[in-house]
């Protein structure tokens, strides 16, 4: 098989497989959205066991710890829900993404071996996941299957 037989058989493939993005991007808003939305759904169910969290565990810097604590249960509450949608995606993905290294850094029980040894090392590996999925979703968009898509169709009529 010679070089150019190569290149259009890998051509094909490439092409074929990026059906593929608009799931894989779907599937990336739902894993982040609902494990954004649980921990939300969780501050709100015990807001004394949040309260203590944010007075004692979390140190997130710059604010007090109830307004932390309200922020971080409303972020986690509502722009999940936009996400999943894929409604203002990017927008929603570069908060939630900045959002997540406020979460890492804030808990340093999260990073028990140190935080720069943790980031290369196995701590937090969930908080890597959703890190790198929001980072594609900011760099990529929502893809065909969301509102933004809709919306975008819509206007281009």
């Amino acid at each position: 098989m010679n070089a150019t037989v190569a290149i259009a058989r890998w051509s094909r493939l490439t092409a074929q497989l990026a059906v593929l993005t608009p799931l894989a991007l779907l599937l990336f808003r739902l894993f982040v959205a609902i494990a954004f939305w649980r921990a939300g759904v969780v501050k709100w169910a015990d807001p004394t066991g949040t309260a203590y969290l944010f007075e004692n565990e979390y140190h997130v810097p710059l604010l007090a710890p109830a307004v932390a604590a309200a922020l971080g249960m409303w972020t986690e509450l509502v722009l999940p829900w936009f996400l999943a949608l894929g409604l203002g995606t990017r927008v929603v993905a570069a908060v939630l993404f900045v959002y997540n290294i406020i979460c890492v850094i804030s808990y340093p029980a999260l990073w028990p071996n140190g935080f720069w040894t943790g980031l290369i090392g196995g701590d937090f590996n969930d908080h890597k996941a959703w890190g790198l999925m929001l980072l594609a979703l900011v760099a990529l968009g929502a893809g065909r299957v969301s509102v933004d898509a809709l919306l975008r169709r819509g206007l281009a009529r």
